[in-house]
């Protein structure tokens, strides 16, 4: 366990990772394959004919040597000859068709379980983030789901393709001679048991390998998305040697697998030839008693050959399968996380709202921890600017995020204009609330796309007029490209100030009824400040405001001031009002609020160099 933001506690995510005793849905993983089924049943087909024609190369053989030693038929040997050309020149093509279709089937059984999981990651509630690293997220979504197209294509055909082989050997052998078939079909049993025994270590192995590698991959996403932080505090070589010990456990972890395949590999590879050995010395006793023509001998050992690697390859194919079934799993396992909030079945869509807002009695806490808020009943009345104030841990942040239905109270209710927000889509819901986060989160694509995804369909003018209404406009058309600017990962290529207004921008091309403002203006320069604050009083007109306050300008312009304490309110009423009765307001006006205005003011005036 360790304290996430808010002092909330998160699980670390290899809790919640699937052990290898977890089933696999077989029928369900197959279903990825049906939209392809006419494609597939190409490849297989294309592949069925290819091994067939492969089974007839021993016999064309037998038909050469006979002719040669037997009837010294050139002509014969001529058109066998040009025969075993044409056999391996229809194997070949349809070779050609099963590799290009199964890839065809492969790269899109990649997009579609990509796109499946991306699409059910954006649907889950913030509950499933905070217990979930990125790193770990992304793993899942590349790794895991090639291993699983590999399975499903790759791995199947060539499991096919196998099986034809080695039923289409032993069937020929038979016909050729039946007392050969019981001792190869023992050969058989002895390998494929001690493939099984193999598999399920191959499999648990694998599994650590994929774990361990997404630990690797969570330390580098870490680490770059941090970089600022990183240089700051001069721990590069720290974040280094963090990459590079996760990257040893991979290591350790994959040279575990590595040694039990190449013991696996090897041990398969040496009971195939010994059976080639074992079928060689019983054809010999065959042809010693006149029971087999010395000509069939090389066909024997030609498909004793086949017989033999198919077998290895039936042998490996199994270990691979126990291997991906770590993938399958953890895949599945992300498929299958419900949200935390999710519309009920009878939800009907948000009326356009006034901007009231009702909390009745709500408690709320993190999975099994104390609870955050409690038991907090406070009406907003449409239009209303209402300012959280309170110490840290508080419960600010918290009851912020039950307003849009981020996370459900565990007790009590949340009305918007007397609508429970429960019985409504979180899409309706959400549509109707603007939010200008403390933290901006800006996307790494042009500055116009980073305005316009407050409402996507916006036009070019629209799109202008938000960005004059935050102050963006000037500073935007000095830029080298204007609205097309890049502003680079998370707008790093921006100020605070200009990233600030151009969340202003978003929120107000979304025009909501309802404003949700975490203030950060502080960080910022005078210039800057005043500019992003002139914006946010334009925003906020004529619409039902609650902000997580950090200013005193911000605080005297609120209707109301709610102080929470321990997740209650504690005090309630203007500033003036809060300020006479010398309470918990007026000591956090004293050490916070007033100190951080004074500091403003004696501030030295910043000088051009």
């Amino acid at each position: 366990m360790f304290q996430g933001r808010r002092g909330r506690q998160v699980r670390r995510s290899t809790e919640d990772r699937p052990t290898p005793d977890t089933p696999v849905n077989w029928r369900r993983l197959l279903s990825y394959l049906k939209p392809y089924r006419g494609r597939m049943a190409l490849a297989i087909a294309a592949l069925s004919v290819s091994s067939a024609m492969g089974l007839t190369f021993p016999l064309v053989i037998v038909q050469l040597l006979d002719s040669v030693l037997k009837e010294q038929n050139l002509a014969q040997l001529n058109w066998l000859t040009l025969a075993l050309i044409g056999v391996f020149f229809v194997q070949a093509s349809f070779s050609l068709v099963q590799s290009y279709t199964l890839n065809f089937v492969g790269e899109n059984i990649v997009l579609d379980l990509r796109a499946q999981l991306y699409r059910h990651l954006q649907n889950l509630s913030l509950g499933f983030y905070a217990n979930r690293r990125t790193g770990e997220i992304i793993s899942r979504i590349s790794s895991d789901v090639t291993q699983v197209r590999t399975l499903l294509t790759n791995n199947a055909t060539q499991l096919l393709s196998n099986v034809v082989s080695l039923i289409g050997s032993v069937v020929i052998v038979f016909l050729l001679n039946p007392r050969l078939v019981v001792f190869v079909l023992v050969l058989m049993l002895a390998i494929v048991g001690i493939a099984v025994f193999y598999g399920r270590a191959l499999q648990g192995m694998s599994t650590k390998v994929q774990d361990s590698l997404a630990d690797s991959t969570v330390a580098v996403e870490e680490g770059l998305q941090g970089i600022r932080v990183v240089k700051s505090f001069t721990n590069e070589g720290h974040e280094v040697n963090r990459y590079q010990s996760a990257l040893r456990v991979t290591l350790q972890a994959s040279l575990r697998l590595a040694l039990y395949r190449s013991v696996f590999g090897g041990l398969m590879a040496f009971l195939g030839f010994s059976a080639v050995a074992a079928i060689l010395w019983f054809s010999g006793r065959e042809v010693l008693a006149g029971r087999l023509e010395f000509s069939t001998i090389s066909g024997f050992l030609i498909y004793s050959i086949t017989i033999a690697s198919s077998l290895g390859g039936l042998s490996s194919l199994y270990g691979q399968f126990r291997e991906a079934v770590g993938a399958i799993q953890r895949f599945f396992e992300i498929i299958d996380t419900t949200p935390d909030v999710a519309d009920a079945p009878t939800a009907g869509t948000m009326p356009a709202v006034a901007g009231a807002i009702r909390f009745d009695a709500v408690s709320f806490g993190y999975e099994n921890n104390a609870a955050v808020i409690n038991n907090v009943s406070l009406d907003i009345a449409p239009g209303e600017i209402v300012a959280l104030v309170g110490p840290s841990g508080a419960g600010k942040s918290t009851l912020f995020n039950l307003i849009p239905r981020f996370y459900d109270p565990t007790a009590g209710v949340i009305a918007i204009d007397g609508v429970d927000i429960r019985t409504v889509t979180q899409q309706s819901l959400r549509s109707q609330i603007g939010l200008v986060p403390q933290e901006t989160i800006l996307f790494g694509g042009t500055i116009r796309e980073n305005i316009a995804y407050g409402r996507l369909n916006a036009s070019e003018a629209e799109i202008i007029e938000a960005a004059k209404a935050a102050n963006a406009h000037n500073f935007i058309m000095e830029t080298p490209k204007s609205y097309d600017t890049i502003v680079g990962e998370r707008g790093v290529k921006l100020s605070g100030g200009q990233r600030q207004r151009l969340a202003i921008a978003r929120a107000i091309l979304k025009d909501p009824r309802i404003l949700l403002l975490d203030e950060a203006t502080s960080s910022l320069d005078s210039e800057s400040e005043e500019l992003v604050q002139d914006a946010l009083d334009r925003l906020m007109q004529g619409r039902t405001s609650v902000i997580i306050a950090h200013r005193l300008s911000t605080i005297k312009i609120a209707h109301r001031i709610v102080v929470l304490d321990q997740g209650r309110i504690a005090e309630m009423g203007d500033h003036e009002t809060l300020i006479a009765q010398n309470g918990l307001y007026a000591h956090l006006y004293s050490l916070q609020f007033r100190g951080n205005e004074v500091a403003k003011e004696l501030a030295p005036i910043p000088t051009l160099q």
